[in-house]
């Protein structure tokens, strides 16, 4: 019977332990919920919903883009060098410049912060202070009205690394601006990166070595030599990516090297493997003025909505003689030869560009490339219409061509028309612009190196290489 008594009571004893561990897990749950702390596998969750509520206006995106229709001229940069990429050196006094313009002309309150991703722009599963040290969030406090202007607009400014808040890791980042308190409606986000220099990368840009390729292509060959710095795994631990100009439609992801040799890591394919469409050099036009008609407009008006300027026809160089001449690689250049300050006395001006084309194309669009559009469009195969890009051209059949009219600030511009297919992220050169081996164009190499039982990427290596 004591025996029997003796079961019980452990049974129960048991049960009874059970239960308060269960009681003391679901406590802790519920003391993070309140707290607003999130741990990593709900943070896994959240960026699962997010990924699947991708059509949200307000979804979040790792990449460059304004979420607002106001917010535009958007210009990052590093400090000093205005038609750079936003890439800063680790530990140096290196830092980046973000300005845009709000066109509903009144002040308004923007925060910001920057979220650290991988190699592939996927956040990570870090903490904001393991690679922020100061504030996670902060003020843009740098403002001014435009001046002397048709179209009213307020410009704001940031400065990072800056005093409240610096990196304490390389990598990937992204700057996402937003309404005072609300972090979860963005206005804007733009991609950035800070270099840890460690490895070195030597490369040319030649014609493609594949016969069918040889004219249209050009071939990025390069080499890591990791010096002193100890990479165990090249093959796991190593992320190659390769940029060409401001894309990441085309970008080249997870190279692997062809060969090691000693301390040089070969990426010198010959198989065409890390190929670009060459494309052309970038059409161009000036609007630095009012006064005077420059080399590619047409006409320009002040009408009531403000000042009209049309640039002359374009014309399909698919099939035209190759012709060098100097350019910015797609990039653009805000200035005003009108007024004395570009950035709050330059006006805005409807651009309008026509493309004659015998009829309209068929399983994709047309669109205008460049930093006036951002680098960005969508195919209506994957994406609601709202969202196709703002240089998405429409077909006129009464005039036989293309045509679209953007909302520009004073400037110098280049741009090229490429077709993206339905349903695709990467768009093709070749039907409109052609493809010439010969174009300048301007390559990114970058390294990032993910250490055993890290948890990030870091970069190692940004080497700019080009024809």
């Amino acid at each position: 019977m004591g025996s029997i008594v003796h079961r019980l009571t452990m049974k129960f004893f048991i049960f009874f332990i059970f239960l308060f561990s269960a009681l003391m897990v679901q406590a802790q749950k519920d003391q993070k919920v309140v707290s607003g702390q999130t741990s990593i596998p709900e943070k896994k969750a959240k960026t699962k919903d997010r990924k699947d509520n991708n059509f949200d206006p307000a979804f979040l995106r790792y990449t460059d883009c304004s979420y607002k229709e106001s917010i535009t001229s958007v210009i990052f940069h590093r400090e000093g060098w205005e038609l750079t990429p936003p890439v800063i050196t680790y530990g140096t006094d290196e830092r980046l410049v973000l300005s845009f313009d709000d066109l509903e002309g009144d002040y308004s309150v923007w925060q910001y912060t920057v979220l650290h991703c991988d190699a592939e722009w996927n956040p990570t599963d870090l903490w904001q202070n393991e690679y922020i040290d100061g504030f996670t969030d902060d003020y843009v406090r740098d403002y001014r009205f435009s001046y002397n202007t048709l179209q009213r607009f307020t410009n704001y400014s940031l400065v990072v690394p800056n005093e409240n808040l610096n990196f304490t890791l390389s990598g990937n980042y992204i700057l996402k601006v937003y309404p005072d308190g609300q972090p979860e409606n963005p206005i804007l986000t733009r991609r950035f990166m800070v270099v840890e220099p460690r490895v070195t990368v030597k490369g040319v840009v030649k014609a493609a070595t594949p016969v069918d390729l040889r004219f249209t292509h050009q071939e990025v060959q390069f080499s890591v030599y990791t010096g002193s710095y100890k990479i165990s795994e090249p093959y796991r631990d190593l992320k190659v990516v390769v940029q060409q100009n401001s894309r990441w439609d085309n970008a080249l992801w997870g190279l692997q090297p062809m060969m090691l040799r000693g301390e040089e890591l070969d990426y010198r394919y010959t198989d065409g493997t890390n190929t670009f469409e060459a494309g052309n050099e970038f059409r161009y036009f000036d609007i630095k003025s009012l006064r005077y008609q420059s080399e590619r407009v047409r006409s320009f008006d002040n009408r009531t909505d403000g000042f009209h300027v049309e640039l002359q026809p374009d014309k399909n160089r698919a099939t035209t003689p190759y012709i060098t001449y100097g350019d910015i690689n797609g990039q653009r250049l805000i200035k005003t030869e009108d007024a004395n300050d570009a950035t709050i006395e330059s006006e805005y001006v409807w651009v309008d560009f026509f493309l004659p084309y015998a009829t309209p194309v068929t399983g994709g669009g047309i669109y205008i490339m460049g930093a006036l559009t951002e680098w960005q469009f969508a195919a209506p195969g994957n994406s609601p219409a709202s969202a196709s890009g703002p240089g998405r051209m429409e077909y006129n059949f009464a005039r036989q061509g293309y045509q679209a009219r953007l909302y520009l600030k004073q400037g110098y511009y280049n741009y090229l028309y490429a077709y993206l297919p339905d349903g695709a992220t990467k768009a093709e050169t070749a039907l409109i612009e052609g493809n010439r081996f010969e174009a300048k164009n301007s390559y990114t190499v970058l390294v990032y190196h993910r250490e055993p039982g890290s948890r990030y990427d870091r970069l190692v290596a940004a080497e700019v290489v080009g024809n």
